[in-house]
């Protein structure tokens, strides 16, 4: 009965865990989205910068104007400063759909390992015909965990390397950013949530036959 009971409340954490992460995940893939656009107007913003570079100011008409070249590159390095503050905005949100899902995590771990003893080992490890086992629906979970850290530390570590003074860097920002998300390419939140709703469904036929 303890171990029944046990995996009873594991199941009823998993499921409102993947309640949480779904709609986690939502957040996470809006936030995502939006960086493509803003990286293509920060690449094209460098290019202009660049031509600008290399335009022969004194030999042309515009060397006329003594300030324009500066006043031309403040105005783009402005343009780029707001462009990275909305990025600095998306990475936010990435954040704090990271911190939502590592507490949502954490919590399901602290409660297996307060039922741990009732439940036993074997009946964590045991897994049936079509259904992944406790241990597996945890798993899945920590993948989950950590695929939203270490993206959002790259994304993190990818702006900050991004500078003015770099430009050539700054007009090849968005296929550095796809080469990173290419390594993250793997849905771990649908391979996680549906080893949770196996797991969970599960659990919820074995109640009812032992009920009836």
């Amino acid at each position: 009965m303890a171990a029944a009971a046990a995996s009873a409340a594991l199941a009823a954490a998993l499921r409102e865990r993947a309640a949480v992460v779904a709609r986690q995940d939502a957040a996470w893939r809006e936030a995502l989205a939006a960086w493509a656009p803003l990286l293509g107007s920060l690449a094209g913003l460098a290019a202009q910068m660049r031509a600008a570079q290399r335009l022969a100011w004194d030999g042309s008409a515009l060397g006329a104007f003594g300030d324009l070249r500066a006043r031309l590159w403040r105005k783009q390095r402005g343009a780029a400063e707001a462009l990275l503050e909305q990025l600095g905005g998306r990475r936010a949100e990435l954040r704090a759909v990271r911190d939502a899902v590592g507490a949502s995590v954490a919590g399901v771990l602290r409660l297996y390992e307060e039922r741990a003893a009732e439940l036993g080992l074997a009946a964590a490890l045991q897994r049936g015909p079509r259904c992944p086992s406790l241990a597996d629906a945890l798993e899945g979970l920590q993948d989950v965990e950590r695929y939203y850290r270490y993206l959002y530390l790259e994304s993190k570590l990818f702006l900050q390397c991004i500078s003015c003074d770099r430009l050539a860097d700054m007009e090849a920002l968005p296929q550095t950013w796809e080469r990173i998300l290419e390594r993250y390419k793997e849905d771990v939140v649908q391979d996680a949530l549906l080893k949770i709703s196996l797991f969970v469904d599960n659990q919820q036929e074995l109640c009812c036959s032992t009920g009836s």
